[in-house]
């Protein structure tokens, strides 16, 4: 094995704080990863990881080398990627996460044009909205809807906006009546949206007379998926607020109504976010670019009334 191997293997471990994370990420044994490490060690004289059962913690030494490393194996892919070669293709195993909803209405419908372009990725697709440590994790990139937060150690990068809409099934309206104003949200019933941020459920925010106001809506029923979020409304649960591009079937086809559309604020980001890094990988670059244009194509038709 040689060291850009062994540097390879020492930071995926150190990023992925575990050698077993590690070696499933590289698709190698557990016991050749730990090998390389030691080997790695031997030849620089130091030890570089302090290893417990259950934490792995870098030595001064072991900081210094990860530092370099990194800084190293990113000019090496930065300089490959720049030729035509197999160096600068994307290839090689890729873990993405996002959505339920988002996978089933827009990116799932697209993944044979996905594969066809890059027969040498194998994708991982996990399904969730709840907050990811991408590097520990082993996650090359998320996508996620609203505003992302200020990071010094990730990039989000704008693909796309939808808006958000406020709906019910025409049995619940016809039952509880339908809201005119924000006020009237007092005498209704919503389904709650339990957010993995915070573990509690969401508020709505809308814009009257030019500014924001925050509304609490009473809750029976919560959940934590969207599509479940989205079925609880069509089944007369109470009202929703949700993205266009999840509600706008159910609209069109009669299952839901909008309601207090005057009151829907500017439409709402959606980025793909991923670590900061100088150099972004081929195969990261790749998906990023090519989920960009899925979505540039499919958000004319998230447009209420088009």
């Amino acid at each position: 094995m040689n060291r850009l191997q062994w540097m390879q293997i020492f930071t995926r471990v150190v990023d992925m704080q575990s050698f077993s994370r590690a070696a499933d990420s590289l698709a190698l044994p557990a016991s050749r990863v730990t090998r390389a490490v030691k080997e790695l060690e031997a030849f620089l004289g130091v030890r570089l990881l302090q290893r417990t059962t259950r934490h792995i913690s870098l030595t001064p030494e072991g900081t210094f080398y990860y530092d370099h490393c990194k800084r190293l194996l990113a000019d090496i892919e930065a300089v490959e990627s720049n030729f035509p070669g197999s160096a600068g293709q994307a290839r090689g195993r890729l873990r993405v996460d996002m959505t339920l909803s988002l996978a089933r209405l827009v990116v799932l419908p697209a993944m044979k044009d996905f594969q066809s372009r890059f027969p040498d990725v194998e994708l991982t697709l996990t399904l969730s909205d709840r907050t990811v440590e991408l590097v520990q994790e082993g996650i090359d990139c998320v996508i996620r809807a609203g505003t992302p937060e200020d990071s010094p150690t990730l990039v989000a990068k704008r693909i796309g906006a939808f808006e958000w809409v406020t709906c019910a099934s025409p049995d619940y309206l016809e039952q509880h009546g339908t809201p005119a104003t924000l006020d009237d949200l007092s005498a209704h019933e919503a389904v709650g949206y339990l957010s993995s941020r915070t573990a509690r459920p969401l508020d709505w925010d809308f814009v009257e007379n030019g500014e924001s106001r925050c509304v609490r809506m009473r809750e029976r029923l919560i959940v934590n998926d969207t599509d479940a979020y989205v079925t609880c409304a069509v089944e007369g649960l109470g009202l929703i607020r949700a993205g266009s591009y999840m509600v706008l079937p159910h609209l069109r086809s009669g299952r839901l109504r909008r309601v207090l559309g005057d009151f829907d604020g500017p439409a709402a980001p959606l980025s793909v976010i991923y670590p900061r890094n100088r150099h972004l990988s081929p195969t990261v670059r790749a998906f990023v670019d090519w989920v960009e244009g899925v979505v540039r194509a499919a958000e004319p038709s998230w447009r209420i009334g088009a």
